[in-house]
């Protein structure tokens, strides 16, 4: 499989590509500065040469034409990101770990989108396009650090079933991820809101946490 990312050169970008790499995955690190993913790619390469990452930078456009696509651009400007490229993303899916958060005094609150959740935004944005959400509670150093020992939940949601699988399977074949299907895609607000409490847990005991649910 190739995945591509959108974003990919942000800290979720970055180590969710390196994790998927590491797990035989080829990824396309996706940025609108070529130059820049390109250098961040050949960074994670090195850092790890041991594991030969398959893993490459180029622009967002050139990460659209990844077989599977992930949203991992900030809230606030991954509409724009992805609306030029809805005809290369029409019928693919495309899996959102966006959560639209906002800082008010001194902590960070979900946003009230229309749609509910970033994930439905998206949707409604790309209508040709099979959106998941999933990977939004993951801490990014721990993602990166393939040695971390991370061992964490990752919940996902879609309305399309080829989106659920393809999604539920993605996971399955990256360490320390255990894919959880939690449901149609309007479960996708409560998931993302919860980000949320996940960094301010971070923030009170200077951790980082993760989702991991136990009975299951």
């Amino acid at each position: 499989m190739h995945v591509g990312i959108l974003g990919g050169t942000g800290p979720a970008g970055r180590g969710l590509g390196c994790r998927m790499a590491a797990a035989g995955i080829e990824v396309t690190l996706g940025s609108r500065d070529k130059a820049r993913a390109e250098a961040i790619a050949r960074e994670l390469a090195a850092t790890w040469k041991d594991r030969g990452l398959p893993i490459r930078g180029d622009t967002n456009a050139g990460a659209a034409d990844a077989d599977l696509v992930v949203v991992a651009t900030p809230w606030d400007g991954a509409l724009a990101t992805v609306q030029p490229l809805r005809d290369q993303l029409a019928d693919k899916v495309v899996v959102s770990m966006v959560s639209a958060l906002v800082k008010v005094g001194q902590v960070l609150q979900a946003v009230q989108l229309a749609r509910g959740s970033f994930a439905g935004t998206l949707q409604a944005a790309l209508p040709r396009a099979k959106v998941a959400g999933a990977f939004h509670h993951l801490p990014a150093e721990d993602l990166l650090d393939l040695d971390s020992g991370l061992m964490a939940d990752v919940l996902v949601c879609a309305d399309d079933p080829e989106a659920r699988e393809a999604t539920l399977a993605l996971v399955e074949s990256m360490e320390g991820l255990r894919p959880l299907d939690a449901g149609r895609l309007t479960q996708a607000q409560a998931i993302e809101a919860f980000t949320a409490v996940c960094i301010a847990v971070n923030i009170r005991y200077k951790a980082r946490t993760y989702v991991r649910m136990g009975g299951i």
